[in-house]
Formats: C-alpha cells, sequence, structure tokens
C-alpha cells in the first residue's frame, strides 16, 4: 500500500507538526551550507547578477546607450526642462544610435532582442522620461503600427525616415473629452470614394507640434475604429502646443486638430477596432516599466551619494535607521523591477506575452519608481527640491509617466478582468 504524502494545502497542520516542518526545512538548509556552498560577496550594484541574464549584444547595447545619454543627454537636462524645450536634433541622434524602430528586422535596421530596446529606455530615461517618450512615441506608436499595419507603399516611404529621425510621428488617441475611454472618440472619418476626409481633434500629445506623420484613430461612419497615416503636408491640420507644463518638460505636447483633412486610401491601417490602439499601447507600455526604473534608479544612487556624504548629528545621515530602511527598499522594489521586466522581455520574444503581463509591471515599475523619486527627494531635504540634483523633475516626470498609457488604477481594472471574468471599467 502507498503511504499517501503530506499535503500542507489540504490537511489540518497541528503546532507540533508545523514546529517539526520548520525545524526540518532549517536543518535542511543548514546541511546545503555545510556541503560546501559557497557564499558570494553581494554587490548592490547589481543585486541578483542580471548581468549573467544579459547577451553579449545586450550588454553592447546597453553599454552604448548608457555612453550616449550620459555624454550627450545628460549636460542638456537641467536647460531643456527649465526653459521647456525639446531640441528636435535629439531624433536624429537617436536615429544615428540606432535606437529608432530597433526591434524591427527590415529596412536596415538591427532588429535586436525586447531586453535590448528595454535596456536602451532605461539608459535614456535614466536621463529624463521626456527623451524616453520621445523615443518610445517614434518607435512604439508610430514606427510599430505602420510597419505593422501599413500598406507596402507607405511603409516604404516612412519607415525609412522614422528610422532615421529624419521625420518625426506622434500618435492620436486620447481626445479632450475621452482619455481612459478611447472606445468612446468623437474623431471621425467619412469615406468621400477615392479619399477619406478626417475631422475632429486629439490632445496630450507627445511630439505633436514637431511631427512631420501622424497616426491618427477615428471612427469610420459605421462607427468602427480604423487607423490612418497623415502627413504635415496635408491641408487642415494644426498642432498647437500644450503649454504650461511642469512634467515631461523637455518633451513638446500638443493637440492635434484636424479640419476636413483628405487622406488617400491607401494610408488606412489594415486593423479593426480598439485592437489597433491597444496593440500600440502595448508596445510603449512594455518600454515604460523597462524605462522607469531608469529614473528610479539614478534617484536612488543620488540619494545614496547624498547621504553619504550630508552629516547630521556628527555622523553621515546614510548611518541612520531611517536612511538605511528607505535605501534598502529602494533597492529591493529596483531589483525585483528590473528582473521581472527582463522576464517579460523574453516571453516577449517567444510570443508568449499576454497584454495583462504588461500591465502588471507598467503598473508596478511606475509606481514603485514614483515612490522611489518621492523617498529620494525627502531623503535630501530642502536640496531636493532644486534642479541640481535632478530628483524634483524626476519625480515631476514620473506623476506623469503612471498616468499615461493607462493609469494605476486602469492598469488594476485590466489585472482585476482576468482574475474574475469580470469586466469593471463602467
Amino acid at each position: 500500500m502507498i503511504k499517501q504524502g503530506f499535503n500542507i494545502l489540504t490537511r489540518t497542520v497541528t503546532p507540533v507538526q508545523s514546529s517539526l516542518l520548520k525545524s526540518h526545512i532549517i536543518a535542511q538548509s543548514l546541511r546545503c551550507f555545510a556541503s560546501g556552498t559557497k557564499l558570494q560577496k553581494f554587490d548592490y550594484l547589481d543585486p541578483l547578477i542580471i548581468e549573467d541574464l544579459l547577451t553579449e549584444d545586450e550588454k553592447m547595447v546597453r553599454d552604448a546607450a548608457r555612453g550616449y545619454a550620459q555624454e550627450k543627454l545628460m549636460p542638456r537636462i537641467r536647460q531643456a526642462y527649465n526653459e521647456e524645450k525639446f531640441d528636435v536634433k535629439i531624433m536624429r541622434e537617436f536615429g544615428e544610435q540606432g535606437f529608432l524602430g530597433c526591434t524591427i528586422n527590415e529596412y536596415g535596421l538591427p532588429g535586436v532582442s525586447s531586453a535590448a530596446y528595454g535596456l536602451i529606455n532605461r539608459e535614456v530615461e535614466r536621463v529624463d522620461s521626456g527623451y524616453r517618450s520621445a523615443l518610445s512615441v517614434q518607435s512604439s506608436l508610430v514606427m510599430y503600427p505602420i510597419y505593422t499595419y501599413a500598406s507596402k507603399s507607405v511603409k516604404d516611404a516612412l519607415i525609412p525616415k522614422l528610422a532615421t529621425g529624419e521625420l518625426i510621428g506622434c500618435f492620436g488617441l486620447t481626445e479632450p473629452n475621452h482619455g481612459s475611454d478611447p472606445g468612446s472618440m468623437e474623431t471621425n472619418a467619412k469615406d468621400m470614394g477615392d479619399h477619406f476626409l478626417l475631422n475632429g481633434s486629439k490632445t496630450w500629445i507627445t511630439n505633436s507640434p514637431h511631427a512631420d506623420v501622424f497616426v491618427i484613430w477615428a471612427k469610420d461612419e459605421s462607427k468602427e475604429i480604423k487607423g490612418y497615416v497623415l502627413t504635415r503636408d496635408m491641408k487642415g491640420i494644426s498642432t498647437p502646443k500644450i503649454e504650461g507644463k511642469h512634467s515631461l518638460r523637455a518633451s513638446t505636447t500638443g493637440m492635434i486638430m484636424l479640419d476636413d483633412v483628405r487622406v488617400p486610401k491607401e494610408n488606412i491601417l489594415n486593423v479593426k477596432g480598439l485592437k489597433g490602439p491597444f496593440s500600440c499601447l502595448n508596445q510603449a507600455r512594455f518600454g515604460i516599466a523597462w524605462g522607469t526604473l531608469g529614473a528610479a534608479e539614478f534617484c536612488f544612487h543620488q540619494a545614496r551619494e547624498y547621504t553619504l556624504n550630508r552629516k547630521q548629528f556628527g555622523k553621515p545621515l546614510a548611518q541612520t535607521q531611517l536612511i538605511q530602511k528607505k535605501m534598502a527598499d529602494m533597492l529591493v522594489e529596483i531589483t525585483l523591477g528590473l528582473h521581472s521586466v527582463l522576464r517579460l522581455s523574453r516571453l516577449k520574444d517567444e510570443d508568449k506575452l499576454a497584454p495583462e503581463m504588461i500591465s502588471m509591471l507598467k503598473r508596478n515599475n511606475c509606481g514603485k519608481s514614483l515612490a522611489i523619486a518621492r523617498d529620494a527627494r525627502d531623503m535630501l531635504g530642502g536640496n531636493g527640491i532644486v534642479d541640481e540634483y535632478h530628483i524634483i523633475r524626476h519625480l515631476c516626470n514620473l506623476e506623469t509617466v503612471n498616468t499615461y498609457e493607462g493609469t494605476h488604477d486602469i492598469h488594476a481594472l485590466i489585472i482585476g478582468r482576468a482574475i474574475t471574468g469580470l469586466q469593471a471599467f463602467q
């Protein structure tokens, strides 16, 4: 007779059994260490040794992105943020570095792994979320839908120039009255026989004042959502800048006003319904899940350096329990976020990715990065609000990143729907 195994999930455990079980686990652990397991020295710069999980190509891409971001972007960011200006030359620099649309394996583009693309976002956002936004919009929200859904003639005409940064693109989904509810959009497209006629308005559009190419989502006469590719030379397009932002100031944000814009029939995207824009948003959310960790890492390292050098009550702030607890929390969240998003990258390349997975990490990494920036600002005291230390800029930026491409709560509802099978959006 086979003796039934002990199942802790289905059987009642007495206090004695519980104590014996704990003792057994501890004894096994001690035997494991005693048998010759070598303990490694802990490196706070790479706590769970993510370096071993990256390919040589991914490390090379990361190092190149870090070198560019620190040498070319970091010296410009304070002035750009304070003056609320985006230097469009940066898009050409992104193109020269091979960052734009870099996961595409056609049109001379490198076709790098999803992790490599994520690492680029991380390094750019280590400098500023606004710069990463410009990169992300071009790659995920403009080049991705054109490459995936556009006609060959449109792809051939636009992808190469978008890849070099010669052309700048933007993505028009959000409207003045419809943010988290894009299905209620009012922008419309009328079939005129040999062309479409588009009318409506979009708002909170990254890059729109500088854009040459517009991916616009609109309802046709049957109320079905479809995508259209517009170009700056089409009459009836205006793109006023949104002024007075206190976040993402190094990235230009504007509106798109469409007044009887004639769009050629070949410029329609081959996708119907919200599947189209949501597929693009998932690409962007993936990059955000990586990028925000770069901002969090910057804040962590800045707070560490500051508290090691700042003395109060006769000792460094870093020698106090409160500060060390905060730094430990920061390091744990950054490390867990990085390893999770690397796993997400591998699943993406294996075609095993579900949208809810992206929602989990967009939500988690944005929220945790924002909390880290807040703690870092607090650790610097009054100096935390001075632009010299950059933390207040990251904090203000992350307030927006936590909201766009799906708010913290909207992603919770996406995950909740998957858990329960019930829709709670309305």
